[in-house]
């Protein structure tokens, strides 16, 4: 495998090749800002419920044929907004977008078409591709009643397509994705990504040699999955996470990976790349393909991997030992990963607590929409994956601020170069609840660089290109395309203005009129396949679970807060 100076070479020969897109980038790049990062994952503890089948009433259609009235839209390709428009959708589908009138003055009546079976008029408001989560864990046991709660958190913020990674244990993955695609649950879009060596009629054990690499590759592809998910523990040895990236590719489906600390010191992002893994998710092996210092990162000697605030904390150590961004080297890896068609999915909201912990336990939507059990979950333990603060200080908040800046530069570098960047939450961990996690990663991405159209655009369509890269396809959704599947957003506020008005519990506003704050956003309507789903309504019923809940456990509607 090749490290970072085998294919970086000179420094002259570095320069020489980088010093162009240097000079492109440099208008482009923010100024430092506070930021940081870190991954969570997470062994499975207990059984993910299948969601209820879906009820009567539960979202309106799909139709034979459904208007949504002059609204605004915003197509996710990174074209302007325009409009008013009509969006004419048949079935699943998008048979047409109609001009429906001009900017400025009112909009006519009676305008065709004029046989739908159902119409939204949303005059004055704007739609959207649905959003893409690239990173989910589904709910267990121990988090929430059953799958329904994530479901209808991430539709009631306008996610309509999820990559489980995992979404739960292999066959449930595979049963509810099938579920979905029949819209015999409320639900996303599932994409199913699966560990090696998952699933019960997998009988070859351990994956741990590049023979069973594709053994279970070619077994688990066949069963259903659309991707792989690799760890690169000791298990996962670079000649059998090469394996598994190839066997990946000669069966159509994807790879990502979490590049555990583990297996950094032989497989860090540059050679995943080179062997062909298509998506380096969370920050790892990025910065350890940046080490000023060889490719292991400089660990105290009383570190612990697993000691979580030993592993969590000091990773944010990275962000000095590393090349600084502009640098050959900085530049270099970012053109060779761009070369490999490598794909960045940063998750950076699944760490902000890191860098601010005060402000993740006292988010506004935790006393109504956080699970009891979850608000549980993420409290400081030894044992729950990701609730590693045991004594978390000023000093390793600091140094997350410096490693976020750090981490954001790479990501909006990295977009500048022509690189594919995805949004992906991770949700369900680290004070970072369903949905709501999501809207915090767009935001996210605004503060690394990226304009409010690009950060859409990484919302969208750069999800529906990444699913669809590995089966040779063209994405089926992604944008606001005639042909396209029907999954849209349907807001009432402009999200490019404010992307906080995405969040459920919206946005604070002061009313000129009486001096007053009120809240104002939330998704109004989220389109799936078709059928029109009411954001509050779905909101409204994941407020009843959580006060069920509390009910059920004798505990005050406000959380109890440590």
């Amino acid at each position: 495998m090749r490290s970072l100076r085998t294919y970086l070479g000179s420094a002259a020969l570095a320069a020489a090749f980088i010093a162009p897109v240097v000079a492109a980038l440099a208008q482009g790049t923010p100024q430092p800002a506070p930021g940081t990062f870190v991954a969570a994952e997470r062994p499975e503890k207990s059984t993910a419920i299948p969601a209820p089948a879906r009820q009567k009433g539960e979202g309106m259609g799909p139709f034979r044929r459904l208007v949504i009235r002059g609204v605004t839209l915003i197509d996710g390709s990174g074209s302007p907004p325009r409009g008013p428009v009509d969006i004419i959708i048949e079935g699943n589908r998008i048979a047409e977008i109609k001009q429906a009138g001009t900017p400025g003055l009112a909009l006519k009546s009676g305008r065709p078409p004029y046989d739908a079976d159902y119409e939204v008029d949303a005059s004055g408001m704007y739609v959207l591709p649905g959003f893409i989560d690239m990173h989910v864990h589904g709910s267990t046991a121990d988090k929430a009643p059953d799958l329904s709660y994530t479901y209808k958190l991430w539709l009631a913020h306008g996610v309509t397509t999820v990559r489980g990674v995992p979404l739960a244990p292999f066959e449930t993955s595979l049963s509810e994705k099938a579920r979905s695609a029949r819209n015999e649950i409320v639900a996303p879009r599932i994409y199913a990504y699966q560990r090696p060596g998952e699933g019960k009629g997998w009988t070859g054990g351990v994956v741990n040699t590049p023979a069973k690499a594709r053994a279970w590759v070619d077994w688990a592809a066949k069963q259903g999955i659309d991707g792989v998910k690799i760890l690169n523990t000791p298990d996962q040895d670079p000649d059998t996470f090469a394996a598994l990236c190839d066997e990946a590719r000669k069966m159509h489906i994807g790879t990502v990976s979490h590049l555990s600390a583990t297996g950094e010191g032989r497989m860090d992002a540059v050679e995943a790349g080179d062997v062909g893994l298509n998506t380096v998710t969370h920050h790892y092996g990025h910065f350890e393909s940046l080490l000023k210092n060889g490719q292991i990162q400089d660990f105290r000697p009383d570190y612990n991997y697993n000691n979580e605030q030993d592993r969590f904390g000091d990773v944010a150590d990275l962000a000095a030992q590393s090349y600084d961004p502009g640098s050959p080297e900085w530049m270099a890896y970012l053109a060779h990963q761009k070369a490999n068609h490598v794909v960045f999915d940063p998750t950076m909201t699944i760490y902000l607590a890191s860098r601010d912990l005060m402000r993740m336990r006292n988010a506004d939507w935790h006393d109504k929409y956080t699970m009891p059990q979850l608000w549980d979950f993420y409290q400081s333990s030894r044992e729950n994956h990701g609730s590693y603060f045991y004594d978390w200080t000023t000093a390793t908040e600091i140094k997350w601020k410096n490693f976020y800046w750090k981490f954001m530069r790479l990501m909006n570098d990295y977009k500048n170069m022509g690189g594919r960047v995805t949004t992906g939450s991770d949700s369900g961990f680290i004070f970072e609840t369903y949905g709501f996690g999501y809207i915090q990663e767009l935001e996210l991405f605004q503060e690394a660089g990226f304009n409010p159209l690009q950060v859409v655009t990484a919302a969208t369509l750069n999800g529906a290109l990444t699913l669809a890269d590995p089966k040779g396809e063209v994405p089926e959704m992604g944008t606001v395309r005639v042909g396209k599947l029907a999954d849209l957003v349907i807001v009432k506020e402009n999200p490019l203005q404010n992307f906080k008005t995405l969040y459920g519990t919206g946005a604070l506003r002061l009313n000129e009129q009486t001096h007053k704050l009120e809240r104002v956003g939330g998704v109004s309507y989220t389109v799936k396949d078709g059928i029109v789903y009411d954001a509050k309504k779905l909101l409204a019923e994941v407020a009843d679970m959580v006060a069920a809940e509390k009910r059920k456990r004798g505990l005050p509607d406000a959380l109890v807060r440590p």
